[in-house]
């Protein structure tokens, strides 16, 4: 079974008959796409799905994927979105399936994974069962970063609750081996909050923040790393000397 076709259809509510007649191709078709995760449209109907389904071919037929040769500093980005919220949430759980050594969420709030994901906490908890690092690396609450960021933003969920949010469902996976939480340091808050990264093993989901905007309506990349130096390891340096440079939330 094509597991990220069928998330990525029951994301935006795309019936097989509604995808097929998008294409022009079979309703057929799609079922074997479906049924058989080995079976792949030719690349323009992969990039028509894709396209048409808001991810990138890369996550829904990786193997097939694998034969494009992309060159240059772009081989890295996987997919971008203009708003965040334009991620599909099945992109987000594949990428927290696959993850096998570690898990970074070093957004400034990272709330909303726990909203948008079900009963996220207990995926936490297996993937801590599996041995897999986590971290989330968070803004101070009290800090003055924060009050400024909630005067620019204005809106009702200030970000200090948002905070406060996501503590309260790490809480419910208590204190294991293997989960980390941390604030970002004062020095570093300014360019915490506005850079998020989330790494899953060598996949990152890398959203700048704009202007006013709130984390859901900024623009994201999916990057994968494939070189030394690359897009990916920039991104990637940059979330851990904020983690290294951060302390304990209690």
């Amino acid at each position: 079974m094509n597991t990220a076709l069928r998330t990525a259809m029951e994301d935006r509510h795309v019936r097989p008959g509604q995808l097929a007649a998008q294409l022009g191709v079979s309703v057929d078709s799609v079922k074997r796409w479906l049924r058989d995760a080995g079976t792949a449209p030719h690349p323009g109907t992969r990039a028509q799905v894709a396209e048409y389904l808001g991810v990138s071919d890369e996550m829904l037929w990786p193997a097939a994927a694998k034969t494009v040769v992309k060159t240059g500093a772009d081989r890295e980005v996987v997919s971008v979105y203009p708003y965040r919220s334009a991620c599909p949430k099945g992109v987000w759980a594949e990428l927290v399936e696959r993850a096998k050594d570690q898990i970074l969420f070093a957004g400034f709030t990272n709330y909303f994974i726990f909203l948008e994901q079900p009963a996220f906490h207990r995926t936490l908890e297996a993937k801590l069962q599996q041995g897999v690092r986590i971290r989330f690396l968070l803004g101070d609450p009290e800090g003055s970063v924060t009050r400024a960021r909630e005067q620019i933003e204005d809106v009702a969920l200030s970000v200090s609750m948002r905070i406060r949010i996501t503590e309260e469902n790490l809480a419910k996976v208590g204190a294991r081996d293997g989960l980390e939480v941390r604030y970002s340091s004062p020095e570093d808050a300014t360019n915490h909050v506005g850079l998020s990264v989330f790494r899953f093993d060598e996949d990152a989901l890398v959203c700048p923040h704009l202007a006013r905007l709130v984390g859901h309506d900024s623009p994201m990349m999916h990057l994968r790393r494939r070189d030394d130096h690359g897009m990916f390891d920039r991104f990637a340096e940059h979330a851990e000397e904020l983690w290294d440079r951060g302390r304990p939330t209690n």
